[in-house]
């Protein structure tokens, strides 16, 4: 485990990971049970940061690139299952 963050408007957490999967976990709180294994780093992810209205985070790895990743949704829209809850927003090259 590289990073651990909690969500601001549900009962969830999100940690990272390095080798062998290079992969971010969302999990839901207190019973720890996984909800969503996201992919897209080829190397280890080393860093995470959640947006100020705790809707997306920002992972960043060795391979040099950025992920936006919408994972939590509003607090206002919390019993809205309308749309899928987890998808990428981008990558973005650092060098």
């Amino acid at each position: 485990v590289c990073n651990l963050v909690w969500s601001k408007n549900v009962n969830e957490l999100v940690s990272t990971h390095g080798y062998s999967q290079n992969q971010i976990i969302v999990w839901r709180y207190p019973s720890m049970s996984k909800l969503t294994t996201l992919t897209g780093h080829t190397y280890r992810v080393l860093y995470l940061a959640i947006s100020p209205d705790g809707q997306t985070i920002v992972t960043g790895a060795g391979d040099e690139t950025l992920r936006f990743w919408n994972v939590f949704p509003s607090s206002k829209s919390q019993t809205s299952e309308s749309k899928p809850r987890f998808f990428s927003l981008g990558r973005a090259q650092i060098r």
